[in-house]
């Protein structure tokens, strides 16, 4: 008998063993990045005494990004991804407690000090079946079309999404948690229906004819955020909905891309019997781009419109609220630049004004030339100009700003290709301080800026 039970289990350990045989094959991809940046200024406003209006920043950073793909079969595979060591060297840790970076905007799936150890962002099925192809778990949120409004280096949030191709024509359908307040074991909610859910559903059409090809998408939304619904009386929610159409297209050397936005709804619909007045919700974003290659010399331009809110309309919300330039489009050096309040934090004007916030309440232009002299190296020059669409009030004291001019900045920027895998980047930025980081032209003294300009350069891999 025992011999029969030594046998079993020699069997049972034997197939245990050898599970990795059928199983699984793995594809690793990965980026790692070490940079240094200086800044001459971290704040473009100056004292009425001048003082504090001196001081500058200058340090090294770096981030490990690594993907993973258990494929189980050519039709099925886990996809996860973690970010680790993406700290300051020698900087100070991040209190744990804490999420997102210094201001509140959260970045991929953890908090700022679990990235600085390691966080996992992405975690999710992908199953291509005979009726479409399902993805469901922990994915990239909000990221469509153009890279206007998207916001892929952002919180990564429970997903289930359908994907089902029909020919050139791609049909979807998303649903997305973006918070859950449920009693559970870790809350103790007492209240119900406190969530935010997000459901969309879009299509993509691909075409492709006589030295023409792209492609066109629309998307349509609708988020239902109840999280502002506290225990206590008043409440409210809010009800927005967008639709979002966009075209990538290649024309012979020129290559173009435009997106819009727009978003209306409900931004405080508000119960319990509460006569107050609702507040509603209308915003527009609009974003083209073009380039051209002549050769080794290439040019191109950008454009963005995000209306802003008016001041003077407490009953409905114009802008700020929901459709901005999201996280990943970095258009300028300093200017805009999500990735340097990340790293540096946010660079203050004068009465809550942020020079490097999302964008919103904003024209944007901005023109680029550039040369690629080897197929190793190539250099761009860019000079932007932004203004706000409204002049903003941000403490509601019924006076707008003075001024609504964002700047004027001029970066360049130069790659270099080491290997095929290796890359080292080099960019300086100028920026002309606009006349909107004053604020306010009432108060008993003159409020002051000045300019300022940046140093980066980092060094990447990739496989």
């Amino acid at each position: 008998m025992k011999k029969l039970w030594l046998v079993l289990l020699s069997l049972g350990l034997i197939m245990a063993f050898s599970v990795s045989a059928f199983a699984v094959d793995v594809k690793v991809s990965a980026e790692y990045f070490a940079g240094g940046l200086y800044l001459n200024k971290t704040q473009v406003f100056t004292n009425p005494d001048g003082a504090d209006a001196d001081t500058s920043t200058a340090f090294f950073y770096q981030r490990l990004r690594m993907g993973t793909d258990f494929i189980v079969s050519p039709c099925l595979k886990l996809v996860t991804r973690f970010d680790a060591m993406e700290r300051i060297w020698g900087g100070a840790r991040s209190n744990p407690g804490s999420g997102g970076d210094y201001y509140g905007y959260s970045y991929g799936g953890g908090t700022r000090a679990e990235g600085e150890n390691i966080s996992i962002d992405l975690v999710y099925i992908d199953y291509t079946s005979p009726i479409g192809q399902f993805k469901v778990g922990y994915q990239q949120d909000w990221v469509w079309g153009t890279v206007f409004d998207n916001w892929g280096e952002g919180a990564t949030v429970g997903q289930i999404q359908y994907w089902k191709n029909f020919g050139p024509l791609t049909l979807l359908g998303i649903y997305a948690k973006e918070t859950d307040n449920s009693f559970s074991a870790i809350t103790s909610s007492s209240t119900t229906d406190l969530d935010y859910d997000s459901y969309r559903m879009g299509a993509i059409y691909n075409f492709k004819g006589n030295n023409v090809a792209g492609e066109t998408g629309i998307l349509l939304s609708y988020d239902r955020d109840a999280t502002n619904r506290a225990n206590f009386k008043p409440t409210h929610k809010s009800n927005i909905y967008m639709i979002a159409p966009y075209v990538k297209t290649k024309i012979g050397p020129v290559t173009l891309q435009a997106e819009l936005e727009y978003a209306w709804g409900d931004a405080m619909k508000l119960e319990d019997g509460n006569t107050d007045p609702n507040v509603s919700l209308s915003e527009l974003g609009v974003f083209l781009d073009a380039s051209a290659n002549f050769g080794i010399f290439n040019v191109g331009g950008s454009a963005a419109y995000i209306s802003g809110d008016d001041p003077g309309t407490q009953d409905k919300v114009e802008g700020g609220y929901y459709v901005t330039g999201g996280l990943d489009w970095n258009p300028c050096l300093i200017l805009f630049n999500n990735d340097l309040r990340f790293w540096a934090g946010w660079i203050p004007g004068h009465v809550d004004s942020y020079v490097n916030d999302i964008m919103y309440n904003a024209w944007f232009f901005q023109g680029r030339v550039g040369v690629k002299p080897t197929p190793q190296l190539d250099v761009l020059l860019s000079a932007s100009y932004a203004f706000a669409d409204k002049k903003p009030d941000t403490l509601n004291t019924g006076y707008s700003f003075a001024n609504g001019t964002y700047g004027t900045e001029i970066d360049l920027v130069g790659n270099y290709k080491i290997t095929n895998n290796l890359s080292y980047m080099l960019g300086v930025g100028y920026l002309f301080t606009g006349d909107l980081f004053k604020g306010y032209d009432d108060l008993p003294w003159e409020m002051s800026i000045q300019d300022n300009f940046i140093l980066i350069n980092k060094l990447t891999l990739t496989f």
